[in-house]
């Protein structure tokens, strides 16, 4: 048995935020260093951020990353280090990593493969590296190796995978195995998506047995730039078995995992391959260390294959929600410099969510950092209490809700809206806008020389109220240094189903990436069960009892959000028609008519009409709407995933050839 202890870190970094990213490196290093490690890997990019987007181009941005590089290489006496970061060679820019062993930098190797799909751009700065391609760059006066390369460090061998390089079909690893590879490193910087953990655990697994190696996969996490937010989760395995994993959604700045390699498993398993020939040292992509990564003592290193119960029960979808946009609200507010939230309101479905979520987000970074060092993180003073109270307390600082009341409110929403504030611990606050309202009622009528009605400006009449509303609760924020939260939905910002400068207004729409339908379930959820170690908030219960509603309407009428539009689940059927799989309106009418037979097939159409025309009308809604949390694959967000153009011609050919489809079928 020989064994050598190798190590990956999952690290919370920020765009361009040059000596927090080193210093967090280093960190990393020694805490790696000092539990027995011989190779550590970092994320992805790690020394400029994933996020710089055009930033990288800049010839700054590209010297300074190399600076830090040279300013963080002493700090790795006594291990291999794989640091990320990008590099100039000759007329292209290159997603790399760094090998740096025992305190010198002995060569960095290129990303073969760069994502271009989904919410990755990387095309737009990068150049793939072609496999089987070397030369020099300068790094610190020195000429040293770079590309397509392998490491030999006394008898360890070591290749890299860089995120998509495992993504794809034909992978770097099975190059690297028949040049007889021990351990395959993989810096990621791989996005949070529901289910998608899965997926990496199955190609870590996979190249682990395929290639006859260890594999150490290392992402980051947090919100690291505004939108993506990211898991963390340091896998290790070899030899097709899993030995460690690192907890996900960490609210640290670091989450360090080990494990100890067996080289004689591994080199066992590399003989029973069978492989085509290959040349060795004479292609030259061997780089020769004279450097040997100690034998791991015979004590057990720290983690192991570690998953969160949450993650074995029958709500991840819920767990991984919750646990996603808390990370991903304590980090944005931490690098805005916001001092808490602050949330307008309307005793419904979305704004309680989001009350729900800034309080769930101090209860899990207070249950995992303690009540003070979650204060700290948030930017407030420790709570002078201890327990259940501190927390407490960190919310109240935190979160501040505001029910805003026209003569259209009903008594329960307004109830609604105090009680669940009063039992998440939140400051309650409540302004009546009406006569605001009616002055810019009186402004506008005689401007336009006749009374407003809602017969004739029924549009109009409700989008005062939601306008009226944003200036009080910006102004609170402004005093506050809160962070005010939009509280729209995905389901909404599909066919534009908010007022502009209303209730869209916000520095951050973390629920504009999630449907309605499943955020009234995650509701129902939340009110009788809750996270793993928080438990349930009953006071959602008269939340959930509502029918969604804007209440912008007299009381009368008898207003509802699916009056308005449509059924939730019926919209966003259509909406995964349209845009996922870019079927055209009587296409995605053919799936709608199999997928709810219960409607009338006019209906059908008549609501798909809706869509296809609500969707190509309101663009610039989206493209103005807050930054919002990417939590799935198919993200309406136009500056991220899903791009459309503001003007359009509407479908209209589409929609004739929808209604004679209709009339033919009648």
């Amino acid at each position: 048995m020989q064994l050598i202890r190798v190590a990956g870190c999952a690290l919370n970094q920020t765009p361009l935020d040059w000596d927090g990213n080193r210093d967090r490196i280093i960190a990393a290093i020694a805490a790696a260093r000092d539990a027995g490690a011989s190779v550590l890997c970092l994320p992805e990019l790690c020394i400029t951020g994933y996020g710089c987007d055009d930033a990288f181009q800049s010839p700054g941005v590209q010297r300074t990353a190399l600076e830090i590089l040279g300013e963080i290489a002493p700090a790795t006496r006594g291990i291999i280090a794989a640091i990320g970061l990008p590099v100039r060679f000759e007329s292209g820019l290159y997603d790399a990593a760094a090998v740096v062993v025992d305190g010198s930098v002995a060569g960095i190797v290129c990303k073969q493969n760069l994502a271009g799909d989904g919410i990755h751009y990387e095309p737009r700065w990068f150049r793939p590296w072609i496999r089987g391609r070397r030369g020099t760059v300068a790094v610190a006066g020195r000429e040293t190796p770079l590309g397509d390369l392998r490491f030999q460090c006394g008898d360890v061998r070591i290749g890299f995978e860089i995120c998509e390089d495992a993504w794809v079909a034909d992978r770097p690893g099975a190059a690297l195995t028949a040049r007889g590879i021990d351990l395959i490193l993989n810096p990621s910087a791989s996005h949070f998506a529901f289910g998608k953990d899965e997926i990496r655990r199955r190609f870590v697994l996979e190249g682990s047995r395929a290639f006859a190696a260890a594999y150490v996969y290392a992402n980051l996490v947090g919100n690291e730039s505004g939108r993506a937010i990211y898991d963390g989760g340091v896998l290790v395995a070899a030899c097709g078995r899993m030995i460690a994993s690192g907890r996900r959604f960490s609210f640290a700045d670091r989450t360090l995992v080990t494990a100890d390699v067996d080289l004689d498993e591994i080199r066992l398993a590399q003989s029973r391959l069978t492989l085509d020939p290959v040349a060795d040292a004479a292609e030259g992509d061997r780089v020769l260390v004279g450097w040997q990564p100690a034998t791991a003592s015979t004590q057990p290193p720290a983690g192991g294959d570690h998953r969160d119960p949450w993650e074995h029960g029958g709500h991840v979808k819920e767990e991984e929600f919750t646990r996603a946009v808390a990370l991903g609200l304590v980090d944005y507010a931490r690098k805005s410099g916001s001092r808490g939230f602050v949330v307008s309101a309307s005793g419904g479905a979305d704004s309680s969510a989001v009350a729900c979520l800034v309080a769930l987000a101090v209860q899990l970074a207070a249950r995992e950092l303690t009540a003070a060092n979650a204060a700290r993180r948030l930017g407030l003073s420790a709570p002078p209490a201890r327990g259940e109270d501190a927390v407490r307390r960190i919310v109240t600082s935190t979160l501040t809700c505001v029910y805003q009341s026209t003569a259209n409110s009903g008594t329960v929403t307004r109830s609604a809206a105090r009680g669940l504030a009063e039992a998440l611990g939140g400051v309650f606050h409540e302004f009546d806008v009406e006569t605001i309202v009616r002055r810019y009622e009186e402004l506008v009528s005689g401007a336009v020389g006749r009374p407003l009605s809602w017969d004739h400006d029924d549009v109009a009449l409700q989008n005062i109220q939601a306008r009226a509303r944003s200036p009080g609760v910006w102004m609170l924020a402004n005093i506050t240094g809160g962070l005010l939260v939009s509280t729209s939905n995905r389901s909404e910002a599909a066919v534009g189903y908010a007022t502009m400068d209303g209730d869209t207004s916000g520095g951050i729409a973390p629920l504009a990436g999630i449907d309605k339908a499943y955020l009234r379930r995650w509701l129902r959820w939340l009110e009788r069960h809750g996270p793993e170690g928080i438990g349930p908030v009953p006071a959602l219960a008269a939340v959930n009892v509502q029918t969604p509603t804007a209440e912008l309407r007299p009381a009368a009428a008898g207003q509802t959000d699916e009056a308005d539009l449509m059924p939730y689940d019926v919209l966003d059927a259509i909406e995964r028609a349209a845009i996922r799989d870019k079927q055209t309106p009587l296409e995605a009418w053919h799936r709608l008519r199999l997928e709810f037979p219960r409607h009338e097939a006019r209906q059908l159409a008549g609501w798909t009409e809706r869509f296809f025309v609500l969707w190509s009308r309101n663009q610039w809604k989206r493209e103005r709407y807050a930054p919002s949390f990417h939590l799935d694959d198919e993200n309406l967000d136009p500056k991220t995933w899903c791009r459309f153009p503001i003007l359009s011609g509407g479908f209209a050919r589409e929609l004739t050839e929808l209604r004679a489809a209709v009339a033919g079928s009648a």
